[in-house]
């Protein structure tokens, strides 16, 4: 028999579900570290937008995967899943919990499941790929996945360029589908032993008014001025399509880049027609309220697509923290006594009361 695993407790939800907050509560009370599962906290410059710890709760907690490249540099799923084990086996043999909190699925997947010997990236085959789909579009691509992968395809929405292209093109370099390979990594023995836990209002209805609320507060923080700032980046404006880029994929980041293109291109007498920033509030033009209705929109699908791959993954267990907080509570409590008594992990200094 091995040494025993090491022990994480997970918070999963869909945007704007509170999951930052619980985690900063939860690292306070019983003596824990976070580390981000989230594809744009990766970005360094990603802050208003990606709802990014402050400095002032980076200072409380230590939080990690955090800022590790800058919006042009790649990162992929397999880098993730190397450095976040390294920073959760850190973090155990410091006496301390690690608690994984984000809503990146495949950064979970990845992590939590591991990654298979599949196909590295070929940047051939992926210009080949980017070529087609600027001539017949992603949802052409997306219909020819499903000819060759039925199972990828109905878990990878229709517009989701990233990883429709990932798909193909470990097809194309292997001849086997990507769920092959993901399901030869699931088989494998876990590294981790983990509570995973789904915060979610059971309400949609609730989530929609957080996402709305939230995405004012960003506007109102100066999320223009931030994507303002990216654009004159030398890397960014002299890049051939910035928002193919996955750091300006993330949802808000790409409806805002449109839309100051949008608004910021000259006019006749050659001036902009940009908004007033910088005042305080954000003046409410009619160009920025159908921006705020697409990016709503957009983190709203977002939300929709996190439900469904939560609602594939095994053993876990979901609470609205609004209407259940003791009974997350004591979930919480129980898995950390268990872990003191038979992993051989340091007990837990902070129980939860």
């Amino acid at each position: 028999m091995g040494a025993p695993r090491p022990r994480a407790i997970a918070l999963l939800g869909p945007t704007a579900s509170g999951k930052s907050a619980y985690a900063l509560e939860l690292a306070l009370r019983i003596g824990g570290e976070i580390v981000s599962v989230d594809s744009a906290l990766i970005y360094k410059r990603l802050d208003i937008g990606s709802a990014k710890p402050t400095k002032a709760e980076q200072a409380q907690i230590p939080h990690h995967m955090l800022d590790l490249r800058e919006p042009w540099q790649p990162y992929s799923a397999a880098e993730f899943s190397s450095d976040a084990r390294a920073a959760i086996e850190a973090i155990h043999a410091r006496g301390r919990w690690p608690i994984l909190a984000g809503g990146t699925g495949l950064y979970f997947r990845a992590l939590l499941e591991g990654l298979s010997d599949m196909p590295t990236a070929d940047p051939t085959v992926r210009a080949q790929l980017a070529e087609e789909a600027a001539g017949v579009g992603w949802a052409a691509l997306h219909a020819q996945l499903a000819q060759v992968d039925a199972e990828a395809a109905a878990r990878i929405h229709a517009t989701d360029a990233q990883r429709i292209q990932r798909a193909l093109e470990v097809h194309r370099l292997s001849g086997r589908p990507i769920s092959d390979w993901q399901r030869e990594a699931r088989a494998a023995e876990p590294w981790l032993d983990v509570l995973t836990l789904a915060l979610a209002p059971p309400q949609r209805a609730d989530l929609h008014a957080r996402i709305e609320a939230r995405f004012d507060t960003m506007l109102d923080a100066g999320f223009l001025d931030e994507v303002r700032a990216l654009r004159v980046l030398p890397e960014l404006a002299a890049h051939p399509a910035p928002l193919d880029l996955p750091a300006l994929r993330a949802v808000g980041y790409r409806q805002a880049w449109e839309h100051l293109d949008a608004i910021e291109s000259p006019t006749p007498s050659g001036r902009g027609v940009g908004l007033r920033v910088g005042t305080g509030k954000v003046n409410r033009s009619d160009e920025e309220a159908l921006f705020r209705d697409r990016a709503i929109a957009a983190t709203r699908q977002l939300a929709k697509r996190q439900y469904t791959w939560l609602r594939g993954m095994r053993d876990v267990q979901w609470f609205d923290q609004a209407r259940q907080r003791a009974g997350l509570d004591a979930v919480v409590r129980a898995f950390l006594a268990k872990d003191s008594v038979d992993s051989g992990n340091p007990p837990n200094p902070r129980a939860l009361r």
